[in-house]
């Protein structure tokens, strides 16, 4: 019965942020121009499909050692758990594509991007996994004995959304800014959302999913923690009220403002006062809109959905709140070092950007990453899928 019981919890977990890749889709779908939409559309299920395959057969085994093709009395042993855990955390490991998605949207080839996604979901991702959840190299083992705690990154902050975030800004920066987006002479020419409905309705299926995401971290019903939901809660509310000041009612800042408390609070929702946690989304709603403005509008990054500051800033500042909030004397439950914080997000920042630097150096040069002018002009749809998202009005 408990076995049983611990397979339903985490399948119903992965079932659950396996559905925030529908998210990951809409917002991207609703930010692009409409001549960009279905290839967001079919970006993201065949990210998932190819991260499935690469973590699979490699990564799942860089990550925790696990080889599935040996496994043996793995696959039925209770209950078949060995292999959910995978599901579940496959779920994680093809969130990383689907965030760098979001960055190179409008402009990028298509494989060019599939290679990708095998080697970030294969190697580069579940190295700091591996690293930062098993324990991988002694890392965790050195902190703990010098600083009295591990790195403590429940739900992925810094694992998940920072290493996403800071791969796309290697992308970002090998792939350029989209045709038209910047004037030789400083000019921005902005290029709005297209539909803010499908937007919001992924910002939506992000959030509900993200309880999955967090509380299902446990990964047994018997480390099921209703902290970790209510954290999560506060966390969301409080981006979302200070985007929404900050971004001055911009419903795109609205809409993002959710997902960057919930990025944040991820790393500490299990050790964290929910007063914490309202602080640690409060501020990481103001950062992304703060960040996302200085991205786009000074630095002439043009990361389109603000993966980035998403991910990877509010990511880090994540791992930091931890370390922070965490402690006892700020209503914490203690049991976290700053140092340890500190050290284990940089590393994470250091071999995302590294790795995602490697790989798109390595694809700029033998395949090429960007559309040409002229199909940009016409639009990834027409220009990949030969289709557009409303064909009898195109």
């Amino acid at each position: 019965m408990q076995s049983s019981t611990d397979v339903l919890f985490i399948v119903l977990g992965a079932i659950m942020v396996l559905a925030m890749h529908a998210g990951f889709a809409f917002l991207e779908v609703g930010t692009v121009r409409k001549k960009n939409q279905v290839n967001a559309l079919v970006k993201i299920i065949m990210d998932l499909s190819v991260s499935t395959i690469a973590y699979f057969f490699i990564g799942y085994g860089v990550a925790y050692g696990i080889n599935f093709m040996k496994a043996g009395p793995l696959l039925i042993e209770d209950n078949g758990y060995a292999l959910v855990k995978f599901f579940f955390l496959l779920t994680f490991a093809a969130a990383i594509p689907a965030i760098v998605s979001g960055g190179i949207a409008e402009r990028a080839k298509f494989y060019p991007q599939l290679i990708a996604t095998f080697f970030l979901a294969g190697f580069i991702y579940p190295f700091f996994e591996g690293i930062s959840w098993n324990g991988s190299f002694g890392i965790q083992d050195w902190l703990e004995d010098k600083f009295g705690a591990n790195f403590h990154d429940f739900a992925g902050s810094v694992v998940v959304h920072a290493v996403g975030g800071w791969i796309t800004l290697a992308a970002v920066l090998f792939l350029g800014p989209r045709y038209g987006r910047y004037g030789k002479h400083g000019e921005i020419f902005s290029h709005p959302p297209s539909n803010i409905p499908f937007l919001a309705l992924g910002a939506w299926i992000l959030t509900v999913g993200w309880f999955g995401f967090n509380i299902m971290s446990a990964q047994k019903i018997d480390g099921i923690s209703g902290l970790v939901a209510i954290n999560s809660l506060m966390a969301m509310v409080g981006g979302t009220l200070t985007a929404c000041l900050a971004g001055r009612n911009d419903p795109g800042f609205v809409h993002n403002g959710p997902l960057a408390g919930l990025v944040a609070i991820c790393a500490g929702s299990d050790i964290m006062h929910p007063l914490g946690a309202l602080m640690t989304g409060s501020i990481a709603g103001a950062l992304f809109v703060y960040c996302f403005t200085l991205t786009q509008n000074k630095w002439k990054i043009d990361d389109v959905l603000g993966a980035w500051p998403l991910h990877g800033l509010c990511g880090v500042w994540g791992g930091i709140a931890a370390g922070i909030f965490g402690q006892i004397h700020l209503g914490g439950l203690g049991g976290v070092s700053l140092a340890s914080q500190l050290i284990g997000t940089t590393l994470g920042v250091i071999i995302a950007f590294t790795g995602g630097v490697i790989i798109y150096s390595f694809l700029r040069k033998f395949t090429g990453l960007r559309l040409s002018k002229e199909e940009q002009h016409n639009g990834a749809d027409l220009t990949i899928h030969k289709i557009g998202a409303t064909p009898a009005n195109d």
